[in-house]
């Protein structure tokens, strides 16, 4: 199924009823869990954020779990040599997210996850709470969908997956002013958007054709 929507403001509405109905279809003692994969600047955590409140608005006890909370430490990624290309699959603890979400689906008592603070360029462990009364976990991310190595566990552990799609101007227009945002001189913010982003955009893209339903905006002018 697909949708296409003016922005993402607009689409969230109909998304969650849709939501609500498969969460309603799949009732079971777990929790279920939504993933939404897509490119770098796609918009993802923004989407996931306001249906995370939506959810709660309608009575849904939601958490939103980004997968951004297990990118290696900065040391780390100097350790082994890849900070020039910092958001690449290898750039994350993709066992500590496997795990994870297995433990989110089954858990009763409170599950603590990590979030990726942008403005230190770090993740910082135990900043998520997810109590035993959630009953919908959104977790966000470029490489939900991959097919490769340890990532092709996740998408297995997912209730259901979306893929967010915007046109490629706009996702790197948001991409150059992100990190511009944290500090890039424009200069820079623009390499990094069209050299390690762009080939990250590459690998996610070709990924999909897994997801269970693909939501695309139309550019937002």
């Amino acid at each position: 199924m697909t949708s296409q929507h003016t922005s993402d403001g607009d689409l969230v509405p109909g998304l969650v009823v849709d939501l609500q109905a498969g969460l309603r279809q799949a009732r079971s003692s777990r929790r279920y869990l939504l993933g939404i994969a897509g490119a770098p600047g796609a918009g993802k955590s923004t989407l996931a954020e306001r249906l995370v409140d939506a959810l709660r608005a309608a009575g849904v006890p939601a958490v939103l779990v980004p997968m951004d909370g297990f990118h290696l430490a900065q040391r780390e990624l100097d350790r082994l040599d890849r900070a020039d290309r910092k958001g690449a699959p290898d750039t994350f603890d993709v066992g500590g997210y496997v795990a994870l979400l297995a433990r989110l689906r089954d858990a009763t008592d409170a599950v603590y996850a990590p979030e990726f603070r942008r403005e230190i360029e770090e993740p910082v462990a135990g900043a998520v709470r997810v109590g035993p009364e959630v009953e919908v976990v959104v977790t966000e991310g470029n490489y939900l969908l991959l097919d490769d190595g340890p990532w092709s566990a996740v998408r297995d552990l997912l209730d259901q997956s979306w893929f967010l799609e915007v046109p490629d101007a706009l996702r790197r227009e948001r991409l150059v002013a992100r990190h511009e945002r944290y500090g890039r001189s424009p200069h820079d913010a623009r390499e990094w958007a069209l050299g390690p982003d762009e080939r990250n955009a590459v690998l996610v893209a070709a990924s999909a054709a897994r997801a269970d339903r693909t939501v695309r905006l139309a550019d937002e002018g």
